[in-house]
């Protein structure tokens, strides 16, 4: 009893230890996210990532490659990918032998003879305590084609996560250029917001010289004052939206807290829509977008984990060798000439047969079959959905351009009625209301061409995106 104290005491106080070093989920992230309020403490670990600064006004292809180097949703893409890759690696090492190097103590109430005998006769030692321990070798022979299904699965699966992430690049340059494009229209909103707040304010002077020279009444004074301080509160909404809008840039970018304010800078532009055939689209869309490509590996890399189920109800042959020696510890028995040290080695092989698992087989068929037809499904509402998208994105782009073209010509159109407005109250021939009107014609005829403008150039990039063309 002593001996198995000394043995066994070590061994339940070791049972309950954790890792020394356990791993620190928050590794690299700032302090405070593990709800340490108050601790501003920035991220200085091996794992803190170093990110791509912007070093001045932004065009699109310099946002686009920014967050591309920061957003952490398209770094955990990559994650995934290598995550998947060691998953393959995973699945082809079940087919590679196997070697380990194993113990054994073995404490038993009667003596156990050491090894056993070779020959008829042959003395050996006894004991109640037999310690063993040598290198093992397994390897599987024959499993029904289980392992090489795990094997082309988890390849599949590998592609799957390729085409996913190429697919979140792709929707990040999507979202990165609409937020670039609303920029940009947002900028001229305020801009034609503060050219209306300049014209109001010269036209309230020349009603204040109207009243003077007693042309006017001090209503006009009235209207004019409330109009301005209704274009003074717009200009706060379109600024607090602009800066919104930045924000959320510097969101996508992947730009820490703190960072400097993001300027956008650039022209947007409207071309002609080119005629495109939308079954031709779709056809294309279908055979290059990434997230379909990645929904059909997935598909057929569960076809795969199918075949490995099945693969379940087959035997199963391995091969299996070791070498290694058997000691006895303190024998009783030990005759002259015998040593309590044994070496041992073994080959052989082991089959295994399944007769009955409790339904554990026939379950997990059925288990793969149903993921199989779900699998089925989410491809063909993927495909129903990239033919909306295509359909949606050519008719944005038409109906996008057209109204650009419609408020290109109204802004010359409300600019003349403007003037000739103007002429007329100074003339006394107009009323302040008609100047009024006049003028907020024109701010919503430009806000509205702006808005146009970005939406077109939206529409396109959303065109790209749902055919799977590289957006930059």
């Amino acid at each position: 009893m002593t001996k198995l104290a000394v043995i066994f005491v070590p061994l339940m106080a070791l049972s309950g230890c954790a890792l020394s070093h356990p791993v620190d989920p928050y590794d690299g992230m700032p302090a405070f996210w593990k709800g340490q309020v108050g601790t501003t403490e920035t991220p200085t670990s091996r794992g803190a990532v170093a990110l791509v600064e912007p070093d001045g006004p932004l065009m699109l292809a310099e946002a686009v490659r920014i967050a591309l180097a920061n957003n952490p949703e398209t770094a955990a893409r990559g994650d995934e990918v290598r995550a998947a890759a060691a998953q393959k690696d995973f699945a082809k090492g079940e087919a590679l032998p196997h070697f380990s190097l194993e113990t054994d103590y073995s404490h038993y109430l009667d003596s156990q003879r050491l090894v056993a005998p070779s020959t008829n006769g042959q003395t050996g030692v006894f004991g109640r305590d037999i310690v063993s321990g040598g290198v093992v070798m397994r390897i599987p022979l024959y499993t029904g084609g289980r392992i090489t299904s795990e094997i082309d699965a988890a390849e599949l699966l590998t592609k799957a996560a390729q085409h996913q992430l190429v697919r979140s690049r792709e929707e990040l340059v999507f979202n990165v250029s609409s937020l670039y494009y609303n920029i940009l229209a947002q900028r001229h909103v305020v801009e034609s917001l503060r050219f209306s707040q300049r014209a109001l304010e010269r036209h309230l002077e020349q009603v204040e010289h109207q009243i003077e020279a007693q042309k006017a009444a001090n209503v006009d004074r009235l209207r004019t004052q409330v109009r301005l301080a209704n274009i003074d509160q717009q200009i706060v909404a379109a600024q607090n939206v602009l800066s919104v809008q930045r924000e959320a840039m510097a969101d996508l970018l992947g730009l820490a807290e703190g960072h400097a304010a993001i300027e956008i800078v650039g022209e947007l532009e409207a071309d002609p829509p080119a005629g495109i055939d939308p079954s031709l689209a779709v056809r294309r869309a279908l055979a290059q977008r990434e997230d379909f490509l990645a929904a059909q590996a997935s598909l057929e890399a569960q076809a795969r984990a199918v075949d490995a189920a099945r693969a379940a109800r087959w035997p199963s042959i391995s091969g299996e060798a070791s070498y290694g020696g058997r000691w006895g510890v303190d024998p009783t028995v030990q005759p002259a000439g015998t040593d309590r040290l044994e070496d041992v080695g073994m080959i052989g092989f082991t089959g295994h047969i399944p007769l009955f698992e409790g339904g554990q087989i026939v379950a997990r068929i059925r288990r793969e079959r149903m993921r199989l037809s779900a699998a089925r499904q989410r491809l063909r509402a993927l495909a129903l959905r990239i033919q909306l998208d295509v359909k949606t994105a050519l008719l944005n782009i038409e109906s996008t351009y057209k109204r650009v073209q419609a408020t290109k010509a109204a802004i010359e159109q409300a600019t003349e009625s403007l003037r000739i407005e103007r002429e007329k109250y100074d003339l006394g021939k107009g009323s302040i209301t008609d100047v009024l009107d006049a003028q907020s014609s024109l701010l919503f005829t430009q806000t509205s061409y702006y808005a146009a403008l970005s939406d077109h150039n939206v529409a396109l990039a959303q065109y790209r995106l749902a055919v799977g063309e590289p957006l930059q």
